[in-house]
């Protein structure tokens, strides 16, 4: 298992509109980074597909299991696991928090589903 974050990165990573998030070929290199939003919630970091499971970065995401984000001034190699034991409905909660400004059907292509990953530093 793997450390908790660090408080002062999940406070920068919950504040800080979007995430880089690029995932770890079997090569070693890192794939292109795609800008995500992320939340903060009860100590995780997550992210969730806004088009389903299908998506191919999500896909490859999931299946590689480690990558590196980038978010504000934090550089970090995650490890990327599955999030659907996650509390959904605070998930939910805090991406209509943080992305309020946002038109509600926007946001809400990243509420309601469990199309969630953890990323843990690594």
């Amino acid at each position: 298992m793997s450390a908790p974050w660090d408080p002062e990165d999940l406070a920068v990573i919950g504040l800080t509109e979007e995430l880089h998030l690029s995932s770890r070929r079997p090569d070693g290199s890192l794939s292109p980074a795609i800008t995500i939003w992320a939340v903060a919630v009860g100590g995780e970091v997550v992210v969730r597909s806004a088009y389903g499971e299908r998506n191919g970065w999500y896909r490859r995401a999931l299946e590689r299991g480690a990558g590196r984000i980038r978010c504000g001034d934090i550089e970090h190699d995650v490890e990327i696991v599955d999030g659907s034991g996650l509390d959904q409905r605070a998930i939910d909660d805090e991406y209509r928090r943080k992305y309020a400004r946002f038109e509600p059907p926007i946001v809400s292509t990243v509420v309601g589903h469990a199309h969630t990953l953890r990323l843990r530093p690594a």
